[in-house]
Formats: structure tokens, C-alpha cells, sequence
């Protein structure tokens, strides 16, 4: 949500700001600013809408050339996405340009001072505040980093500011606060931003930046600080990915592109987790295994679609481990003081490792004295910094919002962690952990089989292009696989889609059965119990009803693909497993009803790709 970009070097930095912008689009946004500086002092241009309308603006209204300056992708909070709410923000003399992420919590009382003193605002943002805040600490005559770290201070909230003044020429200054930046380190130049997708074609050597840092980057410098002044410990890294993972190599949308990427990316994650011995070995849990023994309580903590890969964890995890696993809600996780203790693992998924809602719930459980172990996509990020360990899941850039990629690897991270727990504590032989971990080897050529039959599901998406409402029913890990089919259609196709157990059918659901009705059901393989016949009998009550039946089902499934008006055969595979393959095909089915409905696949309405506030 919302992006950042700062760069002083020896290039044109309209040109690498702007195109830094444009790679971070994905993100979410609903305006877009420059602020550079040069021989005139700082000049701004920003626009509502879409980045296109900031170059057209650029364009009608040139800026003097410029080697430092900052830019912004805004996602509104306080005031609307309106030109003057967009960013940057210029303090009342125009000598310092800001901008901002996160939420200044504090803002109506600061603002309140301000209008005592004369201060006119010129938006409804809180954000313009702190260029104010920030211009006034320069004009009394303090360096830009002195000036940002006596405005920190009076800030509450998450926040994330990056700031020029029209008299530092070559110094860019920025100040982090639960919300991401990280520092590009170029020859000659650098760059802030709020993900390395910006500056990728630049550099691929960067520097996290810890909790409450302040930064000063000059064309051949880093200067990081704490906020009270005191030095700060640094991490630098290399970037394992180039530029030309996070171009669509041809797909229409980069979502398409992320599916079929999803084989590889589920091989990567498993990478390197076999050690000589035969055993399982996670590098990245950093964590006791002693400790690990005394776990008796789980809890994962996720959302959106992170939260249905949390859903199919506890199955696995519980039943390898027969620890109890409970998955909740980040955004309501540590609001119902939750019961956690010393005993207590916390699981956090999160494809960003910034997640607003999940950082809270990992700071609130170390403050329990729990452990945390994130899964995550993202190097460098807040949540696998602030945890303890971290399985982090190597699936490369997923650009587009609805995530693909970032679901089905976080299943393997998740599958990972219980069969590790499993093997240290004893509850599966070893024996049994190898050959559960060669099945999800496997599982990289079962999805390109998935992905390179696809020619049903793309002419059932012609056919139901004008259907107004789904139904997806599934049990045991087909119940999450149902809530994220739905969650798909729904996020990039705007079609209402609903997703529930397939047990709760005559508890109500069923009611909303009428002929026509599109209704996909995942049934699970044959000899899990006796799930397979329930959901069989399922698929007879809705059809009996006039309800159009989509069947995912293993391969050979006769008794399945008697009821089914469409058939979609998976390669068989252990039931708990079965969740990364019956994605694939409703993933494809999503894509293809918004792209024949002229939707953006990419950027749907409203959504963000990083929701960084709460």
C-alpha cells in the first residue's frame, strides 16, 4: 500500500523516480508526485488517478533538470484522492518536500497547533503536517537529519517519511517507523524506497533498515541513525532476483504469469531442506529445538489469502504433530486477549513481511513471551525481523494483487514447519517425514500437468462471463481451497462468490441453490474417511436442485464425475496436499472472467497489495 521512492545520484531523477513509481504500482494507489530540486528550489508536480496522469503532467509542465529527489504512489486515508491531497507536501516556504506512509495518529492535535501559529494547510492530509513540522525545525536552522529526528518525536503511530530541503543540495533523509523502506546502493547514487521492485534496474545491493532508524543518503553515502541519535546496526544484502522476474515475458497480465510460475517457485522453497543425513533442515529456525519440544498450543496469524493457506496448516500440522493449532484473523488476534504463553508457538504468514495487522499480533506475542516463526516472501522485511525465525519462501517478486504464487509456496512453507516439528518431536518416524517430503518434490510436475490442461477451464470461463453469483464448497483442506477460489473471483472479477464448508450446505447455503447457479466443489481423494462419499452426496444435492456442478476431483474419480457437469481431473496426491493443485485451475478461472469482463487484473478497485496501516 502506497509506495516511496527517494534518489540522489548522477542520473536524471525524474526519470528514475518516475520509473521507480511505475514498478511499485502494484502496490496500490490513487495518486501519484515527484518533488525534485534544483536551481529554482523544489518544484512538485502530482496528479490524482493513475501514474499515467503524473507523466502527462510532467509533460505539459517540464521541471528543470534534477539529480535528487523524492516521489510518491498515495492509497488514501485522511482526505481524498484528490490533486492537492496527493504527495509530496511542502512545508509553508516551500524549502522541504515530504512524503508519507502509514497514519499519523496524532494528527488532529498537531494540526490544531499548527492553525494556532498561522499555519494554513493546503489538504486534508495528515501528512502535510510533518512537512510542516519538519520546515519549521529547518528554519531555525537545524540539519535535515536533526530536524527529522526532533520531528519523529512528536509523532504517534506508523510512519514511514522521506524528506529534500531546497538548501542540502545531493542529501536525501528519511525516517522508519513499522512501515517498510529499504535503501538501494548504487555506484555513484542511491535510493529509498518502499520495495526493491523500484530501483532493481539499478542495483541489486540494498540495506534493511531496522525500527525506528533515521537515514541520509548522499550520491557515495548511507548515514543510519537511531531516532535518539545513537548509531545503528546495519544489514546489507544481495537482491536474488533481476528485473526481468518482475516483467510479464509475454502474459497478458502478471497474474497469469505468476500461476504458471508457481511449479517453480513451489521447487525453490523446497531448495535445500534435505540435509546429508536424510533429515529435515529449516537454516532460518532459530529457535531451540528443545524449546520446540515444550510447545503445547500453535496459533497462525494471517490474513486474506494468507489466512486460507493458514486454514490448510492446521490440518497438516495437527495432525502430524497433534499439537492444537488454532488460526486466527490478524486484524482481530491481539483485540480478544488471546490465551498465549511461553508455550505457545505464533505462526505468522504474510507474502510482504509487512502486513500491519500481522506485525502488531508478532509484537504482541513476544511481548507474551511466545516464540514467533514468520513465513514470508520478503528479505529484509519488518515481520521475519522482528520474529524469531523465519521459513522464508523464495517464490521472487509476485507483482500482481491477488496472489498466485505467494499462497501456494506458503502452503509449502507451512507443510515444512509441521513435518520439522513432527520430526523433533518424534511424532512421525523418520522414515515417514522423507517420504512426505519427496510427495511435495512431486508436487512441482503434478501442477505443470494442472497448468498445461487448461482449455476446460478457459472456455467455462466464456461461458460464464455474465454469471452474477458462485458457489464453492469443499471439506477438510477443501473448505480453504473454497474460501480462496471465491476470494479470487471476487477480488479481480467483482462478481459475487461465496465459499463454504460443503457440511454446513443444509445449514443454510443450500437455499441460495437455483438452476443455473455455477457451483464448484473440490472433493477430496478416495479413503479419507469417508469425506469423499459426503461431498459426493453433496454434489447430488445441489445438482437435484438445478445447480450447475464444477468438479475438482483426483483423476480416475468415477463416482465424482457421474454428478459433475464439468469434470477437472487432478493428479492424485495425499489429501493434505491436494490444496496446492485444486487452486490452480480457480486461479486460471478468476484471471480469465476478469480478463473477458475488461477488467485490470493487476490493480483491481480498492485493493492494495501490502496493506501497511491498520
Amino acid at each position: 500500500m502506497c509506495g516511496i521512492v527517494g534518489y540522489v545520484g548522477f542520473q536524471d531523477a525524474q526519470t528514475a523516480i518516475v520509473s521507480g513509481l511505475k514498478r511499485m504500482e502494484y502496490r496500490g494507489y490513487d495518486s501519484a508526485g515527484i518533488a525534485l530540486v534544483n536551481e529554482r528550489g523544489i518544484e512538485v508536480r502530482k496528479k490524482a488517478g493513475k501514474i499515467a496522469n503524473l507523466v502527462q503532467e510532467l509533460e505539459d509542465h517540464p521541471i528543470a533538470p534534477s539529480h535528487q529527489g523524492i516521489g510518491h504512489t498515495r492509497w488514501a486515508t485522511h482526505g481524498g484522492p484528490t490533486d492537492e491531497n496527493a504527495h509530496p507536501h511542502l512545508g509553508a516556504t516551500g524549502r522541504v518536500g515530504l512524503v508519507h506512509n502509514g497514519i499519523i495518529e496524532n494528527f488532529a492535535s498537531l494540526a490544531a497547533g499548527l492553525a494556532a501559529d498561522g499555519v494554513v494547510l493546503r489538504s486534508q492530509t495528515d501528512s502535510e503536517i510533518v512537512a510542516h513540522l519538519l520546515e519549521r525545525e529547518v528554519l531555525v536552522g537545524h540539519s535535515l537529519v536533526e530536524a527529522m529526528r526532533r520531528t519523529v518525536v512528536q509523532l504517534r503511530g506508523a510512519f514511514t517519511l522521506v524528506a529534500v530541503d531546497a538548501q542540502s543540495p545531493g542529501e536525501v533523509v528519511a525516517a522508519r517507523r513499522s512501515s517498510p523502506l529499504v535503501v538501494g546502493v548504487g555506484q555513484s547514487e542511491m535510493f529509498l524506497a518502499s520495495d526493491v521492485a523500484s530501483f532493481i534496474a539499478y542495483t541489486r545491493e540494498a540495506i534493511e533498515l531496522g525500527q525506528d532508524q533515521i537515514v541520509r543518503i548522499t550520491p557515495d553515502t548511507v548515514e543510519v541513525t537511531m531516532f535518539d541519535g545513537t548509531s545503528a546496526v546495519t544489514r546489507p544484502y544481495h537482491i536474488d532476483w533481476d528485473l526481468s522476474a518482475a516483467q510479464k515475458d509475454g502474459y497478458d497480465w502478471f497474474m497469469r504469469k505468476e500461476i504458471f510460475e508457481q511449479p517453480k517457485a513451489v521447487a525453490d522453497t523446497l531448495l535445500g531442506r534435505i540435509g546429508a543425513d536424510r533429515q529435515l533442515v529449516l537454516d532460518e529456525m532459530r529457535i531451540d529445538t528443545a524449546h520446540l519440544r515444550t510447545i503445547d498450543a500453535i496459533i497462525v496469524v494471517a490474513a486474506g489469502t494468507a489466512y486460507h493457506a493458514g486454514l490448510i496448516a492446521k490440518y497438516a500440522i495437527e495432525h502430524w504433530t497433534r499439537i492444537p493449532v488454532e488460526v486466527e484473523l490478524a486484524s482481530e488476534f491481539r483485540y480478544r486477549d488471546p490465551i498465549v504463553t511461553s508455550t505457545t508457538l505464533v505462526v505468522t504468514i504474510s507474502q510482504s513481511g509487512e502486513t500491519a495487522d500481522t506485525l502488531m499480533a508478532v509484537r504482541h506475542a513476544r511481548e507474551q513471551h511466545a516464540k514467533v516463526v514468520s513465513i514470508c516472501n520478503t528479505n529484509g522485511a519488518t515481520i521475519p525481523r522482528e520474529s524469531d525465525a523465519v521459513i522464508y519462501t523464495h517464490a521472487g517478486p509476485e507483482i500482481a494483487v491477488a496472489s498466485t504464487k505467494g499462497f501456494t509456496t506458503q502452503l509449502i512453507a507451512c507443510y515444512l514447519l509441521g513435518l520439522y516439528l513432527a520430526q523433533i518431536r518424534g511424532t512421525k518416524f523418520g522414515d515417514e517425514v522423507q517420504r512426505l517430503v519427496e510427495e511435495l518434490g512431486s508436487l512441482s510436475g503434478k501442477m505443470d500437468e494442472v497448468l498445461d490442461d487448461l482449455d476446460g477451464v478457459l472456455g467455462l470461463a466464456e461461458q460464464l462471463r455474465d454469471a452474477e453469483d458462485f458457489l464453492f464448497l469443499g471439506r477438510h483442506v477443501g473448505y480453504p481451497v473454497a474460501l480462496e477460489g471465491a476470494l479470487k473471483l471476487k477480488e479481480i472479477s467483482y462478481t459475487h462468490a461465496e465459499g463454504f464448508a460443503a457440511g454446513e450446505l443444509k445449514h443454510g447455503p443450500i437455499a441460495l441453490v437455483e438452476k443455473g447457479l455455477p457451483i464448484f466443489i473440490v472433493v477430496p481423494p478416495k479413503g479419507r474417511d469417508q469425506l469423499h462419499d459426503k461431498v459426493v452426496s453433496n454434489i447430488q444435492e445441489v445438482r437435484a436442485r438445478g445447480g450447475r456442478t464444477i468438479v475438482l476431483a483426483e483423476r480416475g474419480d468415477a463416482d465424482a464425475a457421474a454428478f459433475a457437469d464439468v469434470f477437472w481431473p487432478l493428479p492424485i496426491v495425499p489429501t493434505l496436499f491436494q490444496p496446492v493443485l485444486a487452486i490452480l485451475p480457480l486461479q486460471v478461472f478468476a484471471c480469465q472472467i476478469a480478463t473477458l469482463n475488461g477488467h485490470d487484473v493487476d490493480q483491481p478497485r480498492n485493493l492494495a497489495k501490502s496493506v501497511t496501516v491498520e
